[in-house]
């Protein structure tokens, strides 16, 4: 595994994955290498205007890219149901679903349903995404693949199950570090579903490092804060590896042989940078009793439940 990168990718043609995110950062990197590996990537942005402008500099490059661009707004779940329904009507299955799409560390704010928006997008968007296309992913004719992005913050995440939506007391990063602990619980609870129901389908968590993406100037730009954006724009230049690199652990979780309820993230300095490697998350990410409890609490709130019987329709039932 040591030096993997994009180059290492097998062809991909034939396949389609989904990619939230995918007009900037880490998402817009991955789809086109995705792309340029030979895959129809179904770029899902909460802006089509974004995602477009992202899929004409990815055809800069990529003369054959096959990409289909989508509004998937992961704050509404009325826009993750329709962008959902859209993917299943089109397409005869999915192969990779890369739910990568995140915010960090912003201003308390909530999505259409009232959730506190870091938890709200992070994790509540991405279950109920998974949820309505897991019929996409298991009509896929190989091992479709879900992968999961999380953050090495998430080491200090706490699931706060008496206060989920941080409305009695809000830390952005405290927020953020639950949402990401969220998304590896969520990651492998769905392997270990996955395998209880015999589904060939693989669940992967991962995390990008430190990448230079807009993702760390949102909650400076939020704020109002010009003292923390400068800041943050010098530690980027100084410590981060570039997005093309902090896209490389999803596209190996994403495509790697004999992977399942895996953790990959970047191998060198301080797990920040370097070539992808399965790496051991926190305990707590591990605790199955809490992942048994959020999955439950996840589904009562998204009204998202899981097909993972043989003949269960449709994906996703409205509670």
């Amino acid at each position: 595994m040591s030096g993997w990168t994009a180059a290492d990718l097998p062809s991909l043609a034939g396949e389609t994955v989904v990619v939230t995110g995918a007009n900037s950062g880490v998402g817009f990197e991955g789809s086109k290498a995705l792309a340029d590996a030979g895959a129809t990537v179904v770029m899902a942005c909460r802006s089509v205007d974004r995602g477009q402008r992202a899929a004409s500099e990815i055809r800069a490059s990529v003369a054959d890219a096959d990409l289909d661009v989508r509004e998937c707004d992961l704050a509404d779940l009325d826009s993750v149901a329709a962008f959902a329904e859209g993917v299943r009507d089109d397409y005869d299955g999915v192969d990779v679903l890369c739910n990568n799409a995140g915010v960090m560390a912003v201003p308390r704010s909530e999505t259409a349903e009232g959730f506190e928006t870091q938890f709200g997008v992070n994790h509540l968007g991405h279950f109920a995404l998974t949820g309505r296309l897991l019929p996409a992913l298991r009509a896929s004719d190989g091992e479709a693949r879900v992968v999961t992005q999380s953050s090495g913050v998430h080491e200090q995440g706490e699931v706060d199950f008496d206060d989920l939506q941080s409305e009695r007391s809000y830390g952005k990063w405290d927020a953020y570090a639950q949402s990401k602990l969220a998304n590896l619980l969520f990651a492998f609870e769905l392997q270990r579903r996955c395998d209880d129901h015999g589904l060939g389908v693989v669940s992967v968590g991962c995390h990008p490092g430190y990448a230079d993406t807009d993702l760390q100037f949102r909650g400076p730009r939020e704020s109002g804060s010009t003292v923390r954006l400068a800041a943050m724009k010098v530690a980027n230049a100084v410590l981060a590896q570039s997005a093309t690199q902090g896209a490389l652990p999803m596209l190996y979780a994403a495509t790697a042989d004999g992977l399942g309820g895996e953790y990959v993230g970047p191998g060198g300095l301080l797990n920040m940078r370097g070539a992808p490697e399965i790496q051991q998350p926190s305990a707590a990410a591990r605790d199955e009793a809490v992942a048994e409890r959020l999955w439950t609490v996840s589904e009562e709130v998204t009204g998202v439940s899981y097909a993972f019987a043989d003949g269960a329709e449709p994906a996703a039932t409205e509670g």
